[in-house]
């Protein structure tokens, strides 16, 4: 059997993600208009030995459901089954990043320390940036230890627009 994975447009307020299935779990949430355009995609194909097809499935249409909930500020936590494709330390990472709660934001270096790991914020920052699972993983909730909006693959405009819908 191949090894596929299924995608569907999402078109969200702050720009159009890419959502893609592999089997029952959610693997990809992506900026269709990415900072690195194919990086994620490429990595996805290393790791699962997958090609990807463009066909609705019911794990992506729960995705683009709860979507909808979390741009109409009716849903905080997203519960869609997740499937991480990272190294352990990549997906280590993700899970430290899944428990930053809704409207919260943590520098990268406060990241690394939660994590135990105080003197790794490069490594941090360039997994939080290896993420394929935006919003479901919530790298924008990560800034610069000054407040900025640093580097996010959907750009400083969607990734403001996203703590400014969770602060309201």
């Amino acid at each position: 059997m191949d090894n596929i994975i299924l995608t569907s447009l999402y078109r969200s307020p702050c720009g159009d993600l890419v959502l893609g299935s592999f089997g029952d779990r959610l693997c990809l949430c992506n900026w269709a208009a990415e900072l690195h355009p194919g990086r994620i995609f490429r990595r996805l194909h290393a790791r699962l030995g997958a090609t990807f097809e463009e066909a609705p499935t019911p794990v992506t249409r729960a995705a683009a459901i709860q979507l909808d909930e979390y741009f109409a500020r009716r849903r905080k936590v997203f519960d869609v089954p997740l499937l991480f494709a990272g190294t352990e330390f990549q997906e280590r990472v993700w899970h430290t990043l899944s428990g930053i709660p809704y409207g919260s934001t943590l520098s990268y270096a406060a990241l690394a320390a939660r994590m135990g790991m105080p003197r790794a914020v490069r490594a941090v920052a360039g997994a939080n940036g290896a993420n394929a699972l935006s919003l479901f993983v919530p790298c924008h909730r990560v800034i610069g230890a000054d407040g900025s909006l640093t580097g996010y693959g959907g750009g400083a405009y969607a990734k403001n627009f996203l703590l400014e819908l969770e602060r309201e």
